[in-house]
């Protein structure tokens, strides 16, 4: 019997501006490629859950921006501030098997600490608003990075993860997980910067007996002197009228060696080519690429 056909999510946060820049362009690329080179489908979530911050419009200028880039998605864009009912239900979940608990911690009072440190794990240290936290279980998380490789991590390290704001808001790492389970997708194509949240979505999905789909995590774009993008033309709006160049830098950031003429072809032409021409296994162990000077 044949393999079900993989699915694919490219995963967008609205900002202000809704562009596109440096960093979010590769992920989406090596996204969309990795899509269309298995014959899978790619469908786009708009990650909105944080509303007060959202500029009205800049989600719908965003996916303008992709259409320009020539990245085309498979059936309706999904928003997550849509499924509250579903995050809910996840979380009376997990409330139901005794692994929340409320925390009064705020970020600044946790600023210098490595990880949570349980401090709220017997009760919230003080009245008022508390956010939810998951109980992250005893033991290692491990699993087989398509890239990256085989990787372990240790639960008691990663401390346990916010799923519900003090706002009352869903967090990222719990609707994420619910939202990846009822989009069906099998395969998550993304920057290492979100390595580290892998073991605690692993360890939801375990809880909330969900699949675990494959994980690729491509490499992170930093400054040509190893430090993170600053504000610099790498990080700001890229330019939908260049839009066959900036995607030929993506494909050449992503180690796909694009030829230099391709540099002036349209967007169609550069993602042809790079669908023809992808090569994953060239990003084997890398997680981070320096952009050019």
């Amino acid at each position: 019997m044949s393999e079900a056909r993989r699915s694919y999510v490219g995963r967008f946060a609205p900002s202000p501006t809704g562009s596109l820049h440096l960093g979010s362009l590769v992920a989406a690329v090596a996204s969309y490629l990795d899509a269309r080179a298995a014959s899978g489908t790619w469908v786009v979530r708009m990650e909105d859950l944080d509303r007060e911050r959202e500029v009205a419009g800049c989600a719908v200028q965003q996916l303008r921006t992709l259409e320009a880039f020539g990245l085309h998605w498979d059936g309706p864009v999904e928003y997550q501030s849509a499924r509250s009912a579903h995050y809910r239900a996840a979380l009376e979940e997990l409330q139901r098997q005794g692994v929340t608990f409320a925390c009064s911690c705020s970020r600044r009072e946790l600023a210098d600490e490595g990880g949570y440190p349980g401090t709220c794990r017997a009760g919230p240290q003080r009245p008022g608003p508390a956010a939810t936290r998951f109980r992250v279980p005893a033991g290692n998380v491990s699993f087989e990075d398509r890239l990256q490789g085989p990787l372990e991590f240790a639960l008691a390290e990663r401390g346990d993860v916010v799923i519900r704001r003090r706002d009352g808001a869903f967090a990222y790492q719990l609707a994420v997980v619910v939202d990846d389970a009822l989009q069906g997708i099998t395969d998550v194509v993304r920057g290492a910067d979100l390595l580290d949240s892998t073991p605690w979505q692993i360890a939801l999905q375990r809880s909330l007996a969900l699949p675990t789909p494959r994980y690729a995590h491509v490499p992170l774009v930093i400054e040509p002197d190893g430090q993170k993008l600053a504000k610099s033309r790498r990080s700001v709006a890229l330019r939908p009228q260049q839009a066959g160049a900036e995607l030929w830098e993506a494909l050449r950031l992503l180690r796909q060696d694009p030829p230099a003429k391709l540099k002036l072809e349209g967007v169609g032409s550069v993602l042809a080519w790079g669908e023809k021409h992808w090569r994953p296994a060239r990003l084997r162990m890398i997680r981070e690429v320096p952009a050019s000077p």
